[in-house]
């Protein structure tokens, strides 16, 4: 059976996973009968925002903890992820992935991602295996491969301007699609970046779920 790493980034878009990209990545990742076991750093949020009000509030939270509540309890630290233990790697979006996976969502153009993180995606990089990265995801994939990585986010032209900034060359497409990176192995799809209905999000990322299950060898 093939075997999937999900990293999560928190529980939330505003501040974390966006929630509906990753449960419609696990239920791909499910409904293919591929294995999948989530992963998230235990280090701080960067903030806490009300999903209500859009506002911040003066709590801290955990990035394993509330990832937690999406993967059901079921969730390790990304330090315990070893690479040789599984065929592929994903990421959702959320813009937990700009703020905790990286600091992007500050940065810009002069992002790092988080250590921890950045040591598993470019493990999974020199062993050649495939990576999936959704929404604002990208930015990272922009960062860890560099080399004119073919990647997208969809339309908004700040960002893709951000990845073309970086090394990377974004790449339009639809919400219902995906881009692939054949020389790096990678698939990017817009998801939420564009999405307007959930069923939207979930045309696009079933389709690279099944990208990525059929490129392991």
């Amino acid at each position: 059976m093939k075997k999937v790493a999900v990293i999560l980034s928190g529980c939330g878009y505003l501040d974390g996973s966006e929630i509906y990209e990753s449960v419609i990545t696990l239920l791909a990742l499910d409904s293919n009968d591929a294995k999948y076991r989530c992963f998230a750093p235990d280090i701080p949020q960067m903030h806490t925002i009300n999903h209500i009000t859009g506002e911040v509030m003066p709590s801290d939270r955990n990035v394993l903890i509330e990832a937690s509540r999406i993967a059901r309890g079921d969730i390790a630290d990304i330090n315990t992820l070893d690479v040789n233990e599984f065929d592929a790697i994903i990421f959702p979006g959320g813009f937990g992935a700009a703020k905790n996976l990286s600091n992007f969502a500050i940065e810009g153009t002069n992002m790092s991602v988080t250590e921890s993180v950045a040591k598993v995606a470019k493990a999974f990089a020199d062993a050649g295996k495939p990576a999936g990265y959704i929404c604002i995801a990208p930015a990272l994939a922009a960062s860890i491969y560099g080399g004119a990585l073919k990647c997208t986010i969809g339309k908004d032209v700040a960002t893709a301007s951000a990845i073309d900034a970086m090394g990377g060359k974004h790449v339009e497409c639809a919400v219902d699609d995906v881009v692939i990176d054949e020389t790096h192995k990678v698939v990017t799809t817009p998801a939420y970046m564009l999405a307007n209905r959930i069923s939207e999000a979930a045309a696009g990322i079933e389709k690279l779920v099944s990208t990525i299950l059929t490129m392991i060898k």
